[in-house]
């Protein structure tokens, strides 16, 4: 074996451990035969052999050219002898496979490479969380901003869907009603509504582009759904598709409205009509007006029908409707008042039921928050005679006028009906939905989307909603 170990030894540090072997101890008798043995000639004593280095990175060192030899414990040469304590200490196997500062040192580093990388999957999470809440605010604002600002967007990209049907589309049968004073704009409107035309505005901007001295005519016409706005005009200027001693009464006219299309229908003078209406009990209606039983539909008459028989068909079918829905006799004129207000309202099926649950709720006594009051901007328009003004709200005077019908100042039911219900708002005001809902706002008047909620803050921000769509839709009538 080579004085100096090289640093490739593998075993170079547990060599370096191991104590030197200990000598047995001389018998008695042995001492004097050495003392009476011949002394041998001395010879030089042979220089003291390198010790070996404590670990390889001293090893290396000593066997790299300059290197430093390192200091060392003890030497293992033949010659060295063992301390009292070493001799009298057994060497242990921790004692050979202890650590040596190179360990040590090796341990130190792996710690620490073990902390950096806790570090850095703690730095990778942070920095993913921080990337997921980017994207998804991203999202969520490119959400807000194409629901909100959907129709500028189109407009801008040139995304806009056509405004109006294409030919060969036109199918099944329908009816719309034109009354004296309307306009294109108001026809364009009921055709929309009767889905004969796509938009609202799609047969008025046609006819300001290609038939601006169009004439029209009052009464009902058939047409059919899905038409074109050309042929929607083709059919209306055409006779045959005018119905004779007919009138359309929808639901939510008021009485004064539905006179109008009577008369515009039969051809029966509007006096007539209205004298017809001024004795309820001729019907057999206790109240004091027939506003809310002049039931809507489309009718067709003889040609010598008067006015009172064309009355008394409609309030019959009234009864027709309440009879059918279960109303007790005397609950007729409530049921009467509370679909009517659902049917001036609601915008949807499912929202008819919703807005019944509405009146129940606020009319309940034990409800503190309400205090009994409806707080229904159709009955104060009503009474102060806002309804027909084209805006879905109240004006400050209409708020502070003292009427039967302004449920802002009243607690419960107005006196009566305030429009026409048909047998859907009837029989939402027998079977209300179920649900804890005090308030309810309609946030979009194009689409009819209606927010209900339970607190007054709740409402509020759907209120906030509904005025950041009429900011950006002006003249939708808000």
């Amino acid at each position: 074996m080579p004085d100096t170990p090289s640093h490739d030894d593998q075993f170079a540090d547990l060599f370096g451990k191991l104590p030197a072997p200990q000598r047995p101890a001389a018998p008695a008798d042995a001492t004097n035969d050495a003392a009476q043995a011949p002394v041998a000639p001395q010879t030089p004593t042979p220089p003291e052999a390198p010790a070996a280095p404590l670990s390889r990175r001293a090893a290396r060192e000593a066997a790299s050219p300059g290197g430093a030899v390192p200091p060392v414990a003890a030497s293992v040469a033949s010659t060295a002898q063992p301390s009292p304590e070493a001799r009298s200490t057994p060497a242990t196997i921790d004692s050979l496979f202890g650590d040596g500062p190179a360990d040590a040192e090796e341990r130190a580093r792996q710690k620490r490479h073990d902390r950096d990388r806790r570090k850095s999957r703690v730095a990778g999470w942070v920095v993913f969380g921080v990337v997921i809440a980017l994207i998804g605010g991203v999202i969520a604002g490119g959400t807000y901003v194409w629901l909100t600002y959907e129709n500028q967007i189109r407009a801008f990209m040139g995304w806009e869907e056509p405004k109006d049907y294409e030919s060969g589309l036109a199918t099944g049968e329908t009816t719309i009603t034109i009354v004296d004073g309307d306009t294109g704009s108001s026809i364009s409107t009921t055709l929309h509504d009767a889905g004969v035309t796509k938009t609202s505005r799609a047969f008025y901007d046609y006819l300001i582009a290609n038939a601006p001295s169009a004439t029209f005519h009052p009464g009902v016409y058939r047409l059919q759904l899905k038409m074109t706005s050309a042929a929607a005009l083709e059919a209306l200027e055409d006779p045959e598709n005018k119905l004779e001693n007919s009138a359309q009464l929808p639901e939510g006219l008021t009485m004064d409205q539905s006179l109008t299309r009577l008369a515009d229908g039969t051809g029966i003078p509007l006096e007539d009509f209205e004298a017809a209406v001024s004795d309820p009990s001729v019907y057999g209606v206790d109240a004091d007006s027939l506003e809310g039983w002049l039931f809507p539909l489309t009718y067709t008459f003889d040609p010598d029908v008067t006015a009172e028989d064309v009355i008394r068909t409609l309030v019959d079918r009234t009864v027709t409707s309440l009879d059918d829905a279960g109303v007790p006799q005397d609950r007729r004129n409530e049921i009467l008042t509370i679909a009517s207000i659902i049917e001036r309202e609601a915008r949807f099926q499912d929202d008819f039921f919703k807005v019944s649950r509405v009146i129940q709720n606020r009319l309940d006594p034990s409800n503190t928050e309400t205090h009994g009051l409806l707080q229904m901007d159709s009955t104060v328009q009503y009474g102060y005679g806002e309804m027909h003004d084209g805006s879905v709200s109240t004006s400050t005077e209409a708020r502070n006028d003292d009427n039967p019908w302004n449920t802002y100042m009243h607690a419960g039911l107005p006196v009566g009906p305030i429009a026409n219900p048909g047998d859907l708002a009837i029989d939402a005001a027998m079977n209300p939905a179920d649900g804890p809902w005090l308030y309810f706002v309609t946030v979009n008047l194009d689409t009819g989307e209606t927010v209900f909620t339970t607190t007054y803050s709740e409402h509020l921000k759907a209120v906030e909603q509904w005025r950041a769509w009429c900011a950006d839709n002006p003249d939708s009538g808000c």
